[in-house]
């Protein structure tokens, strides 16, 4: 494959859509445990309070950020995104 084959192929994936995520965290639950919420209740992460949230692709992280505000509605900077695996 030439050079500009190559481009051309990775081209046609600049508009490959993906199903993009902000992890805040996670935590188990028993189904009795979820059938008690209720308006109020909180759930516990397991993330502290400021820490970088995690941004997934396709359930893949990409990056880690922080929440931001924008406008009427949350973002997320970007503070770092790893290198990619070989």
């Amino acid at each position: 494959m030439t050079e500009r084959e190559s481009g051309r192929s990775i081209d046609a994936l600049l508009h490959v859509p993906l199903h993009v995520t902000a992890r805040l965290g996670s935590c188990r639950m028993t189904i009795g445990d979820i059938l008690k919420l209720g308006s109020g209740s909180v759930v516990e992460l397991d993330r502290a309070a400021g820490e970088p949230v995690d941004l997934l692709a396709n359930d893949r992280r990409i990056a880690r950020g922080e929440i931001v505000a924008v406008g009427d509605r949350f973002g997320v900077r970007i503070v770092e995104v790893p290198e990619p695996h070989s």
